[in-house]
């Protein structure tokens, strides 16, 4: 390696370039190439030498530049609800450490449940001609659909899955999971089991159908036990549906909530207000987010893959823009009932 002080520079300007990292490195400028896009012919003694002349030199890919020559980006662009739920900052995390090896980095956008919004990010992350593309979800707008459709941007969609033909999925059953956990609550001899819930974005309501669908073949359905609250869910929100579906509801034995932050505030709604749970009420969330397996009592919750479902996501989209069959286009990865005192 060179002297810092006397780092090669192109003769037009100061700027460190592909062909002064190649000389400092002792190999081509392809090989260079090669090596920064995380290809997989390139030997590992080989990247080493490419990465210590980039580390020494400062090299700073133009990525404008190389998504001009070659129509593709080394980005892939990722659409999200929130970043607020710990459950899509654990899939994100996820999806990074898949991404990140093989040279490509994580455009992230936040949708906030908002179709319009979507479409909006979609349009300017498509003009940016990605490299491919993770999207929540299987609902959008029909413009955005067809801007999908138009771009021909290699595409994987995230915590639903579906049979269509050319839609990559992988995710889990919503409605299979709901269902689960409410016959859980029934096979300990709840009958009067109410659903809580925030958002009320597409997952969560395949979760009231699947709790409906439960409830409805053990003859016991009542939908004055539906408690559907638009906008985000909270501790406080789950507190404060907590003490309205037992003012209006005393005979309720159970209460499914569709996020464990709105279960968990209502495990403190029901300690504030001495209501012994899960003897009075049974209580279960969904996701089994952070905290939920300290509550007092401890949470029953349905626990999701959204690491591993973040991980094969990604690992998908780079066969699809590697050009390589995916031979399980759609990929189900299942739930974990995880049965604790609170029920």
């Amino acid at each position: 390696m060179t002297d810092t002080s006397e780092r090669p520079r192109s003769r037009s300007s100061s700027r460190v370039t592909l062909d002064d990292v190649a000389r400092v490195s002792g190999v081509s400028p392809i090989t260079v190439s090669r090596a920064l896009r995380g290809a997989r012919n390139v030997a590992p003694d080989l990247q080493a030498r490419v990465q210590a002349a980039v580390d020494e030199l400062g090299y700073v890919p133009n990525v404008a530049a190389r998504a001009l020559a070659s129509a593709r980006s080394s980005h892939v662009a990722v659409l999200i609800p929130s970043l607020t739920n710990a459950l899509f900052v654990d899939l994100l995390e996820a999806v990074q450490d898949t991404l990140a090896p093989s040279g490509f980095q994580s455009l992230i956008g936040v949708t906030h449940y908002d179709l319009a919004q979507e479409e909006a990010l979609l349009r300017s992350y498509l003009s940016q001609r990605p490299a491919g593309l993770l999207l929540t979800g299987l609902d959008r707008s029909a413009a955005a659909s067809r801007m999908l459709e138009e771009s021909d941007v290699p595409c994987v969609h995230l915590m639903e899955t579906s049979p269509a033909p050319g839609t990559y999925s992988v995710g889990l059953s919503q409605q299979d999971a709901a269902r689960a956990l409410t016959e859980h609550l029934l096979q300990r001899g709840r009958r009067r089991i109410a659903y809580a819930a925030g958002q009320l974005d597409p997952r969560v309501m395949q979760r009231l159908e699947g709790y409906r669908q439960s409830l409805r073949a053990a003859g016991c359905h009542d939908p004055q036990l539906e408690l559907l609250t638009p906008g985000p869910t909270s501790m406080a929100l789950g507190g404060r549906q907590f003490e309205d579906l037992l003012a209006r509801h005393p005979d309720i034995d159970a209460i499914f909530y569709c996020n464990d932050d709105l279960a968990q505030g209502g495990l403190l709604a029901a300690l504030r207000t001495g209501v012994a749970v899960p003897q009075r009420v049974a209580i279960a969330g969904f996701n089994d987010l952070d905290g939920s397996d300290q509550m007092l009592p401890p949470l029953t919750s349905v626990r999701t893959p959204r690491k591993e479902i973040g991980m094969r996501a990604a690992s998908m989209l780079l066969a699809l823009m590697r050009g390589e069959p995916v031979n399980e286009p759609m990929v189900d990865m299942g739930f974990e009932l995880m049965v604790r005192q609170s029920s």
